[in-house]
């Protein structure tokens, strides 16, 4: 029987963990969206949208919408005191004038270096470039959200992108459904695998070679 791999939630939750006090975040389309629900207590960072909205809460529960408040992926966020509305125009200038510390991305493929390949699919024509060139190499940090392998079992964490790319060694850290892997200059290190995963079977599902770090432990949450 297949092993257990972590929800979306939970990398949201580790991913959340990574995320300084008083850092201006952007959360990219699909499992980075989630982040803002799992924020540790005590904790407290300024969200940042290409919708137009600076300072935003978690998701919006049901009853809770405004069809006017929402994120880059369209979802509903919740209102919070302090929060500020502006054009596209001005929430790209300050991606593009290095205002954001963290953007956190999901990705089709990150290869050893740290490139980015996550807005084109090429055998299915589907592609929607979006903000996160921009984030990309305007983020001062750009940490990966994603699950480790593709639909079809193949690894997402590879030697040279396949697909497209979005930005080339933007990298800093991949947190996926089985580990937390660091982008070194030298290459990709493991620092901490999913509860009941080993070094070796992460590996096994991992393109390139990976380095474990000194104090590789299992994640906590």
């Amino acid at each position: 029987m297949a092993k257990e791999r972590m929800s979306r939630d939970v990398i949201a939750m580790r991913v959340a963990k990574e995320l300084p006090d008083g850092a201006v975040v952007n959360l990219g389309i699909g499992i980075p969206t989630l982040v803002s629900n799992y924020l540790p207590a005590g904790s407290s960072v300024v969200y940042h949208s290409e919708s137009g909205v600076l300072n935003y809460g978690p998701l919006a529960e049901e009853g809770e919408r405004d069809y006017d408040l929402i994120n880059a992926g369209g979802q509903f966020l919740q209102w919070v005191p302090g929060m500020s509305f502006f054009g596209s125009d001005e929430a790209f200038a300050m991606i593009r004038g290095g205002h954001v510390d963290v953007t956190v991305l999901g990705a089709l493929q990150v290869s050893e270096r740290g490139d980015l390949a996550n807005w084109m699919l090429p055998h299915r024509g589907v592609g929607n470039i979006g903000g996160a060139m921009d984030l990309a190499v305007g983020a001062k940090r750009v940490v990966v959200a994603m699950e480790h392998t593709d639909r079809n079992d193949r690894p997402k964490l590879v030697r040279d992108c396949a697909f497209p790319l979005t930005g080339r060694r933007c990298v800093s850290l991949v947190v996926t459904d089985l580990a937390v892997i660091e982008v070194a200059p030298g290459g990709l290190v493991l620092r901490e695998t999913a509860p009941d995963w080993t070094a070796q079977e992460v590996q096994a599902l991992t393109g390139p070679p990976l380095a474990l770090a000194p104090d590789l432990k299992e994640m906590e949450l």
